[in-house]
């Protein structure tokens, strides 16, 4: 996969897929009372310069601990009605990380329409 910015093209991406979780999210009703499933996909971009291990150590990189740590955080927070502000949400979170130069983040409801395999949001932000 391309870098979707020609300025991450000297960056490693790190990657997140098909993370399902069990959320309270959506603006009906039905949907305040109980959990759906969300997969969560999150591609982030760093730099080569400032994520190429050099003594083959942890620190010298963006732990993947980081992304699902970041996730957690915001969805134990409670209750959100939109994917939209979801989205918004983890991807500023994720682009605070100082090695962080890009981040991609899709949430889907695979559940919503039996015609479909998911509804969802994709949102693409870099520094």
């Amino acid at each position: 996969m391309t870098a979707p910015d020609p300025l991450l093209a000297n960056c490693r991406r790190l990657f997140l897929r098909d993370y399902e979780v069990w959320i309270n999210i959506g603006v009906h009703e039905f949907e305040k009372r109980a959990e759906q499933r969300v997969i969560i996909n999150v591609d982030l971009w760093v730099p080569l310069a400032l994520s190429t291990p050099r003594a083959d150590e942890l620190e010298e990189v963006v732990d993947y601990d980081f992304i699902r740590r970041t996730i957690a955080q915001r969805l134990s927070k409670g209750h959100i009605h939109l994917q939209e502000t979801l989205c918004d949400e983890l991807l500023t979170q994720l682009l605070d990380h100082p090695k962080v130069q890009a981040v991609r983040l899709s949430t889907a409801k695979p559940d919503v329409y039996p015609d479909c395999a998911a509804v969802g949001v994709e949102v693409f932000r870099s520094k």
